[in-house]
């Protein structure tokens, strides 16, 4: 029995010149089916679309970010460090790749929702472009259409492809360099080894040790798989080494090179270091949740069933299941393969990707949060493209026949349990999907027994019952804005944190880096003013939030979400502003965001996302503020308590001794609702 789908043969030559290229375009290779093409645009199309619709409703999705573009887009120190300001006081807490097409959109068409949106859908479209391209090349043109659709329709993804976190940049960095993998794997080239650990290392610039994840698997599956010797595999995985470090450390020798004078303080470390970010905060901290600085170890539902859970859920798991049961199955299909088999190599790494990346966020107990699962999105839905097309084409054979069957009613009843979970949510979805798969799944069962037209419409059931629940809730992340700093795709859920369940979720977020957990007494609170797992209010650094230790620092915004200024405070912000390095100062970084969006001008982060960086110092504060350098230090709203915020208990108690210095020796004044302290000189 053939064990291996052969690759399609290579196309007929056509003449080369611009008469022949859109003909090239629309139809692809002759010896593609003449559908293939077309549906594959209409699919890059139907994303597109998809994506980009109603982007403007979110505004400044992650203010964080955004700021950060905003000074990019005015500053080339600030694009090529990542800072959060123009001034260039304190970068955000991750290298700077992520933001540098969005802040490159936003020097071309301003800075605004489009400009920072629109290029983290193009890289959803590129990325199932490069999944479908992966899938294509060993598999039917079906099974990478399949493939194709389901990473598109994969609710995380279209929340992410439309947001602007890291993650949009890092699953497409990963995709391609799944791609070139392969095709390294193919014919043993050097050239696309080093291709893959180039896009790799460049994940790496989007979100640190995360890009990393993949690499024992690429290795592995090409030492293992790739048709040379022993040896050329060797040297040819030390060259890659070499290109995957040049790619990634590029850009941390070059911070390390500038004098500490000379550049932004570095968010999210404690001594002024990209390799303490690196390994502390964004890599070892994220596993032991001993991250310095950070919120500590605030996740309690590490396990195996976190993929599973309540509302990671509905993120990522739809087609979970069935991406391990066609991975087992089709690694036993191609068992007697030769060593050099591409379709095994290609289950091998997307399959190791997928079991590999699952068990590091099931088992880390730092710093985790629903969105993250959208790594797992283009593992899963290659290989539930490539297990159905191993299936099917030994569909015939009894043993085929019942898997096809089992994972089609698996996915089926594993829908109606995650649409269950919003049973006031369509709910007439839930029993549809069920019975429609149930019904495929007997089909399937019957499958050698089935010709034309009536195995057709199996086949085409199958598909809608396991694709129509992420669908449904890709349509529901679609048609609602999002923003703040942790936001989640789909409806409420009944259970769990879901977003929106008592609170502003979906639109708002549910929790900053870390979050809040469930404590020893139970449950989180809920209710109006909850959003899940971070209350709102004073405590959770909302708006008229206190500064750490009660002092001033709060002001619209917080942890979470950057709050929108009141008219009056943006233009005694904007007063005098060009003879002023910094128009505000604001612990936090969201805190910050919100007034530096309003106004346009550098608003500096006091202790950066978290506020417990130690930048500035309070010399260093004092010193600035002599210099005239900083017009307005941000309060709170005025008569709201007190709290501590912003990781309290951890990290530096930089910002709690600016907030009560400027407290101690400076007058406060209430503008718009919000406290402000004039920091020039003489006003005090």
């Amino acid at each position: 029995m053939t064990t291996t789908i052969p690759a399609a043969p290579p196309a007929p030559r056509t003449p080369r010149g611009w008469g022949g290229l859109p003909r090239r375009l629309l139809r692809g290779p002759a010896a593609d089916p003449a559908w293939d093409r077309p549906a594959l645009l209409a699919l890059l199309t139907a994303t597109g679309v998809a994506y980009i619709w109603g982007l403007g409703a979110s505004g400044w999705a992650n203010a964080f970010y955004s700021a950060a573009v905003q000074a990019g887009a005015t500053s080339w120190k600030a694009f090529f460090f990542g800072s959060s300001d123009a001034a260039n006081a304190i970068t955000v807490d991750k290298p700077p790749a992520a933001l540098w097409p969005m802040a490159l959109a936003a020097r071309a068409f301003g800075v605004n929702t489009w400009s920072i949106l629109v290029p983290q859908a193009l890289m959803g479209v590129a990325t199932v472009a490069a999944l479908h391209a992966a899938v294509r090349r060993r598999f039917p043109a079906w099974a990478a259409l399949l493939a194709g659709a389901a990473l598109a329709l994969t609710p995380v993804a279209a929340l992410m492809f439309r947001f602007n976190n890291p993650d949009a940049l890092l699953v497409l960095l990963l995709t391609l360099g799944a791609y070139a993998a392969l095709r390294a794997q193919e014919s043993a080239s050097t050239r696309w080894l080093l291709l893959a650990a180039a896009f790799v290392g460049t994940g790496f610039l989007a979100k640190m040790l995360q890009a990393f994840l993949v690499v024992p698997v690429f290795a592995l599956v090409y030492l293992l798989a790739a048709p040379a010797p022993p040896r050329r595999r060797l040297w040819q995985l030390a060259a890659a080494g070499g290109v995957l470090l040049a790619s990634a450390g590029w850009w941390v020798a070059a911070v390390a090179l500038v004098p500490a004078s000379a550049r932004p303080y570095i968010g999210g470390s404690q001594h002024d270091s990209v390799l303490e970010l690196a390994l502390g905060y964004n890599g070892l901290g994220r596993l032991n949740g001993e991250e310095t600085g950070g919120l500590g170890n605030l996740d309690q539902d590490a396990g195996w069933g976190r993929m599973f859970g309540p509302v990671i859920g509905g993120q990522i798991s739809w087609l979970l299941p069935a991406a391990v049961l066609l991975l087992a199955a089709g690694l036993w299909a191609t068992r007697r393969a030769p060593r050099t088999d591409p379709a095994r190599a290609a289950l091998a790494l997307w399959g190791g990707w997928l079991l590999l990346t699952a068990a590091v966020f099931s088992w880390m107990h730092g710093i985790f949060h629903e969105y993250y699962t959208v790594a797992l999105a283009p593992a899963i839905a290659a290989l539930t493209g490539m297990g159905a097309a191993l299936l099917w084409e030994r569909r015939r054979t009894p043993e085929a026949a019942a898997v096809l069957s089992a994972t089609v009613a698996l996915t089926a009843v594993w829908a109606y349990v995650l649409l269950g979970r919003s049973p006031n949510w369509h709910p007439w979805l839930a029993p549809a999907v069920a019975a429609a798969g149930l019904l495929a799944a007997a089909g399937l069962a019957a499958v050698r027994l089935l010709r034309g037209p009536v195995l057709a419409g199996a086949a085409a059931l199958a598909v809608l019952a396991c694709l129509a629940g992420p669908a449904a809730y890709a349509a529901e992340t679609v048609r609602t804005p999002h923003t703040g700093a942790i936001v989640t795709a789909g409806p409420a859920t009944s259970t769990g944190f879901g977003p929106g369940r008592g609170g502003p979720g979906r639109r708002a977020g549910r929790a900053g880096p870390g979050g809040w957990a469930r404590g020893p007494g139970g449950p989180p609170p809920q209710g109006p003013g909850t959003t899940g797992r971070m209350p709102t209010g004073p405590r959770a650094g909302g708006p008229g939030a206190a500064g750490p230790g009660g002092g001033p620092g709060g002001g619209p915004g917080g942890l979470l979400n950057a709050g929108t200024p009141d008219a009056a405070v943006t233009s005694a912000l904007n007063a005098r502003a060009a003879s002023y390095t910094w128009v505000a100062a604001a612990v936090g970084s969201n805190t910050a965001a919100g007034y530096q969006l309003a106004t346009g001008r550098p608003v500096m982060a006091v202790g950066g996302f978290n506020g417990t960086d130690p930048a500035p110092t309070l010399a260093e504060f004092q010193r600035l503020a002599r210099q005239s350098r900083i017009h307005y230090f941000v309060g709170g709203d005025r008569g709201q308590a007190g709290g501590r915020t912003r990781g309290a208990g951890s990290g530096s108690d930089a910002a709690q001794q600016i907030s009560a210095w400027v407290a101690a020796n400076y007058t406060p004044a209430t503008v718009g609702g919000t406290v402000l302290y004039d920091l020039t000189p003489g006003a005090g």
